[in-house]
């Protein structure tokens, strides 16, 4: 065995204690500069670009994050990577004109209820409100889950714990001290304590990020280790050549590239108006840290890619063979333990007995491999045989298959009313099973690897991401119901006191109920699959709602109703045959014998379409998560349009919601600059008369890095050689290793000292300015009429000025 497995030492624990301490007593700290409503919801609007892009780094980096990057890119390899450089000018476009943040910075809106309710009415405001709250809470929900359960695995810890003579379950323990810690955060402060302690853990975890991509490549040789199990795939399931990619199913062209390319402009304003999206100092400062993101993101992408590089080249290659057997055994009997799994004494004791058998995998690359795949017209079930790993067949599939049959053998001693239902009982439980193997082996792995030291790094890294991550989705539901629900439903005005209490009720009601629905929500599926479909509750109708809301002048409220309810109803339809398909819904049309008719049918339904396959499975619904989605988005599109133009009577006023004009109450460099042939290409990637020298030079060259290198050579050159002439695997190895590893190193030493500069300098300013800031109680999210409260007076005062210029006769002009 390579690596020799450890546990955490009284260092790896300094290591973590001391910086978590910091950050909390920093969050205690903010309390002192909470002096009205906005401050707490948005940070007094003070904040500056680098504040913005250094706490988002805490927010980026996540747990479950790193569970569905590793999930994705361990089912595909690098091979998809290639193909996401087509959304490139789409991601250029939206971040140098900071498509929808801009505007929504202009609406001066906290949460985005009031924005809803400046555009469309307070009911529309109230019912979106609570379906994005219900949406967020339940996707959100299961994050605690899955962070106290890796933590458990990687830190090999007992499921239950003797304190004062009670057992005390070590997942509920968990959970309830990293929520503790986030609730606490956000009731120091609100959004202000969020951005303090989130910059703060920014600055930390950034390099560690760093430290952690030189280890995996310290102890993984690219060319002799990590490349060839890359490339030991079946046809059409490449992990490194992007024109080899045909078969692969969950993820693939259509979920990495179609989907995105179409979500990422209609969804790009859908979470916005809560913390970071309203506490800029201008609309230009927030569209400068939206800018600062994208150069961060090389070293986010960098470390994934390679975590999962790294996870399949130990659990595949003969050179890890013994440490793979030890990292699956121990991961497979850590999951026998799971309380969620209800196994009996007797079925642990079968399953360990199978983990304990299994031995060595030692593949050779290129080694035939095979499976059975039923034909779906004659019913004749053939023996298929390739070259190479491949989903239905790898080394994975060969140790949990002896689970699954022991699985399928039932419960010793009971009687079942028949084999339909023990099958179906032991298919459920196994794709749960399933999913915990996929989700944990990444904990196991690095429990497995690391030293004395880099452990508690490690778990830093984790701990402040947990963290970060948590105190963010609470705050966002909180904020989101207190404001579009509890504060428009209030007959009278609430008091500053009254107003932030409720913000602190609601957050620790909203971390209450991810506690309980952590213990007993089982999520069966990939984790980025589970949240789609979630979160297609809101996400399915809302994304026309917000981008005609900020850019289209003819956008109803029935449109808006129609739409968002259309996404509602068809969602709820894909969360019942998901949660149910492989229990009662599969086993109900076996019975009335309807499997083959249906899955004729769904096959010819989707073979027209590129990229979707819908064959019948007993474990999983034919169309998946990202299917219906799609489906979903263009259907309430549709339907938005077509509701709008039947309803609109007269255009609604843009320029009073965006403080254009003659509503532009505080004197910004709003752009009035025309558009001509000369200033064409400069408007089109959004520089405006705000740009000084230093956003100019970021912007060109966010726009050379990005468009220039990413798209023109990296994407657009590569793929017209490869239509003349096909590139050899060998060459693709070379090609992702300089592109995925070598230039985002280099960007990652330049942002860790250009980050963490402006990051200090900003958040030194942000206190300063918090200082000398101007209050204006009114200034707490209340609308009256489509305007906001605080600015009704003052626009009341124009119009009527206005109205008696246009009254005076033209002699008197």
């Amino acid at each position: 065995m390579r690596f020799e497995n450890v546990s955490m030492s009284w260092i790896d624990w300094l290591i973590v204690i001391i910086p978590v301490a910091f950050v909390y007593y920093m969050g205690i700290r903010s309390r002192r500069y909470v002096r009205s409503v906005a401050d707490f919801l948005s940070a007094g609007r003070v904040c500056g670009r680098y504040v913005i892009n250094v706490g988002d780094i805490a927010n980026a980096l996540s747990i479950i994050g790193i569970v569905t990057m590793l999930e994705q890119n361990y089912s595909s390899g690098f091979a998809l990577t290639f193909w996401s450089y087509m959304l490139i000018p789409v991601g250029v476009f939206l971040g140098l004109t900071g498509f929808c943040t801009y505007r929504f910075r202009e609406t001066k809106a906290m949460s985005l209820g009031q924005f809803l309710e400046m555009r469309y009415s307070r009911k529309f405001r109230i019912f979106a409100a609570t379906l994005r709250t219900l949406s967020e809470v339940i996707t959100n929900s299961i994050m605690p889950a899955i962070a106290a359960r890796f933590f458990i695995f990687f830190l090999d810890w007992p499921r239950y714990i003797n304190i004062c003579g009670i057992q005390v379950s070590t997942f509920m323990l968990i959970m309830f001290v990293c929520l503790f810690i986030a609730i606490s955060i956000i009731c120091f402060g609100g959004t202000l304590s969020l951005i303090i302690t989130d910059s703060l853990q920014g600055m930390i975890i950034y390099p560690l990020m760093a430290i952690f991509v030189i280890f995996v490549l310290v102890n993984f040789s690219w060319s002799e280790e990590i490349v060839p199990v890359m490339a030991d795939r079946a046809p059409g399931e490449s992990f490194l050549d992007p024109f080899d990619i045909s078969k692969l199913r969950t993820f693939n062209m259509f979920s990495l590239l179609i989907l995105p390319l179409f979500s990422s402009v209609m969804h790009r304003a859908s979470w916005i108006g809560a913390g970071y999206s309203t506490a800029a100092k201008t609309p230009h400062e927030s569209k400068m840290g939206g800018l600062l993101g994208s150069w961060r993101n090389a070293l986010n992408v960098m470390m994934y890619v390679l975590f999962a590089a790294m996870l399949i080249t130990l659990l595949n290659h003969k050179n890890f063979a013994e440490d793979a057997l030890v990292t699956r055994q121990n991961l497979a009997r850590q999951i026998n333990e799971e309380p969620m799994l209800g196994l009996s004494d007797d079925m642990k004791a079968r399953l360990d007995a199978v983990i304990a058998a299994q031995q060595p995998q030692i593949r050779n690359t290129g080694d035939p491999r095979s499976y059975e795949q039923k034909d779906p017209d004659t019913g004749e079930v053939r023996i298929i045989t390739v070259s190479g790993q491949s989903i239905k067949s790898n080394l994975d599939t060969d140790f949990l298959a002896p689970i699954h049959q022991e699985l399928l053998k039932g419960e010793t001693g009971r009687e079942y009313a028949s084999d339909s239902e023990r099958e179906a009982e032991a298919n459920d439980t196994f794709k749960q099973y399933r999913t915990y193997f996929r989700q944990l082996s990444f904990a196991i792995a690095m429990r497995e690897m690391l030293p004395v030291g880099m452990m508690g790094l490690f778990f830093l890294m984790l701990v402040m991401a947990m963290i970060s991550t948590d105190d963010t989705r609470i705050y966002s539901a909180s904020l989101t119901f207190t404001q579009d629900v509890i504060v428009p439903l209030c007959k009278k005005p609430l008091t500053m006191a009254q107003h932030v209490m409720a913000l602190r009720i609601t957050s620790i009601a909203v971390g209450v109920i991810f506690f309980f629905a952590s213990i007993y929500m089982a999520q069966m599926s990939y984790v980025a699959l589970f949240s789609t479909i979630i979160c297609a509750l809101w996400m399915g109708g809302c994304g026309p709602v917000m981008v005609f809301g900020l850019y289209s002048r003819i956008g109803t409220t029935a449109a808006a109703w129609t739409s968002l309810l259309t996404g509602m109803f068809l969602s709820l339809v894909a969360i019942v045959l998901d949660r149910n398909w492989a229990d009662h819904i599969y086993p109900y049309l076996e019975a009335k014998g309807w499997v083959e008719p249906i899955g004729k049918v769904l096959e010819t339904l989707s073979a027209p379409l590129p990229y979707i396959t819908w064959e019948m499975d007993p474990i999983d619904c034919p169309v998946n998560s990202y299917e219906f989605y799609f489906f979903t988005m263009l259907i309430t599109l549709a339907l938005y349009l077509i509701v709008s133009y039947a309803t609109c009577k007269e255009p609604f006023n843009l320029d009073r919601m965006l403080h254009r004009g003659i509503y532009n109450l505080d004197g910004e460099n709003k752009d009035t600059e025309k558009l001509t042939f000369k200033n064409a290409f400069r408007k089109i990637i959004g520089i405006t008369p705000e740009y000084t020298k230093g956003d100019k030079a970021i912007a060109w060259g966010f726009f050379i890095y990005s468009f220039v290198y990413q798209f023109l050579l990296v994407f657009l050159v590569v793929l017209i050689w490869n239509s003349i002439s096909r590139w050899p695997i060998e060459w693709w190895s070379h090609y992702f290793f300089i592109v995925q590893l070598i230039v985002p190193g280099i960007l990652a030493v330049i942002t860790t000292f250009w980050f963490g500069y402006g990051g200090i300098r900003d958040l030194i300013q942000l206190f300063r300015d918090l200082e000398t800031r101007k209050i204006n109680h009114l200034d707490n999210g209340t609308v009256d009429g489509h305007v906001s409260l605080a600015d009704k007076a003052e626009f009341e005062a124009m119009e009527n000025d206005k109205e008696q210029e246009s009254a005076k006769d033209p002699e008197e002009k």
